[in-house]
């Protein structure tokens, strides 16, 4: 009550009168001299009742003022909350799977454009949608749901984007015909739209002008969101970031990536190293291989070298020439810096270079190189979202 009231004075000592100043000051000298002093309850209580008189008396009222104590807790906790994210533990989502099966993307069921049509549309039809305890079960490891059957012959009109409100989806609307079909609260589609992940890729699924026919599937689709993780903006204040550690930086100033974005993957090596990318799928730091033996390695190089690198498993590192060996029809180019095990990369001094887990669809600096060390805002460092064996620190096991 005295710090409260003596806020109260210090607000509004300048439109006081220096009576009502006096008066308010002795009844918090008189309060904090009781606090001091041994005196009993009753004696405190007593003075409690006389401070409270004086401000009664002479402080002037303020308008609204449950609105406004309630609008400055509001403002203190949002002060607080982006000072924690600041500078201490910022929030952070995956939607690629670039660092799978480390830290996992976005990802959905049945996987439309990686497998036959056949296939995906008996996984559309043998796909069991759970319900009761099961389906929160599954909310809370991040898996959603949409199934939309069309009511009536139609063509496929529109798909729109989903309706936002802050970082929220509400609703996304597709029209069959004059019908529009409402999703309420889409899930998180990554870095792709739904229409890329029920089907956009494969000739007779998802798309405008495709023909719905009456009781037939239009969208059945499970979508699992990324993993949300804090990122711990502290520690990278007082020491450089250790070969292997999960670092989050930004893309500004690398060539051929938005910049605007934030990537997380591993880093690999650092200024002044001299960088390759060895045939049997270990990297060669100055001339020294790494294993598994070496810290944060441990499930990269985990790997059966008799068997070929695959999206989603620890692989370890290619090149383009490990690459074709194993997938000659391989289309595109997954390491253009590093074609074969004698390419020899050097990072420039106060640069870092980093490699996502998922070494057989990951972008990362086997394609654009080094980057300023200034980019690093901080490293992995606990999973929040969703509650599976990645939960906390379980992906560092």
């Amino acid at each position: 009550m005295r710090k409260h009231v003596q806020k109260l004075l210090n607000h509004q000592r300048d439109v006081l009168s220096p009576q009502a100043v006096q008066a308010i000051q002795g009844g918090i000298i008189e309060l904090q001299n009781a606090l001091n002093s041994t005196s009993d309850k009753a004696a405190l209580e007593a003075q409690m009742e006389n401070l409270e008189t004086v401000a009664n008396k002479w402080l002037k009222p303020y308008p609204n003022a449950a609105w406004r104590e309630n609008v400055e807790v509001l403002l203190v906790a949002l002060a607080v909350a982006m000072g924690i994210r600041t500078f201490f533990l910022q929030p952070f989502k995956i939607p690629t799977g670039s660092m799978q099966p480390s830290l996992f993307g976005v990802t959905s069921y049945p996987e439309f454009g990686r497998a036959p049509e056949s296939v995906t549309r008996a996984a559309m039809a043998e796909m069991k949608i759970p319900t009761g305890w099961q389906r929160v079960r599954e909310w809370f490891e991040g898996a959603s749901y949409i199934n939309i059957v069309a009511e009536n012959d139609g063509e496929l009109t529109a798909v729109d984007p989903p309706k936002r409100l802050l970082i929220f989806n509400l609703w996304q609307t597709l029209v069959i015909g004059d019908k529009p079909y409402t999703i309420w609260f889409p899930p998180d589609y990554g870095e792709q739209s739904l229409q890329s992940r029920a089907g956009l890729r494969s000739r007779d699924e998802l798309r405008p002008g495709q023909i719905c026919h009456k009781g037939g599937y239009v969208v059945k689709l499970r979508v699992v969101a990324g993993d949300h993780l804090f990122v711990d903006r502290v520690t990278y204040n007082f020491c450089a970031p250790e070969r292997g550690e999960i670092i989050v930086f930004e893309t500004k100033g690398i060539q051929g990536l938005r910049q605007d974005q934030f990537y997380i993957k591993r880093m690999v090596a650092m200024g002044g190293e001299k960088v390759q990318i060895g045939d049997d799928r270990h990297l060669v730091i100055d001339g020294k291989r790494l294993d598994a033996s070496v810290p944060h390695f441990e499930k990269v190089y985990s790997f059966n070298p008799k068997e070929p690198p695959r999206e989603s498993h620890y692989s370890g590192h290619v090149n383009e020439t490990t690459v074709r060996r194993f997938y000659p029809d391989f289309f595109g180019s997954l390491a253009p810096l590093f074609p074969d095990s004698s390419a020899v990369y050097t990072v420039e001094p106060n640069h870092y270079m980093v490699m996502g887990d998922n070494t057989m669809n990951s972008l990362d600096s086997r394609t654009w190189g080094d980057f300023p060390a200034s980019n690093v805002i901080g490293k992995s460092f606990f999973v929040y979202w969703p509650i599976t064996e990645r939960f906390g620190w379980g992906y560092h096991r």
